[in-house]
């Protein structure tokens, strides 16, 4: 319980930060981590694939 009202917490300042920031700064930001999240599934795929971890 503590953990979801300390992510909702981080949520909201996370959420106001982007607000106030500049359009082009917040969808930058947002490609910027799609593709680190993109590279971690296909980097946690191939080692799945391999029946290794990907460390």
């Amino acid at each position: 319980m503590l953990f979801l009202v300390a992510a909702l917490l981080l949520m909201g300042v996370v959420l106001g930060t982007v607000a106030h920031a500049p359009l082009t700064f917040s969808v930058a930001a947002g490609a910027v981590i799609a593709v680190w999240l993109g590279v971690f599934a296909l980097r946690e795929l191939r080692g799945r694939d391999r029946g290794t971890s990907a460390h």
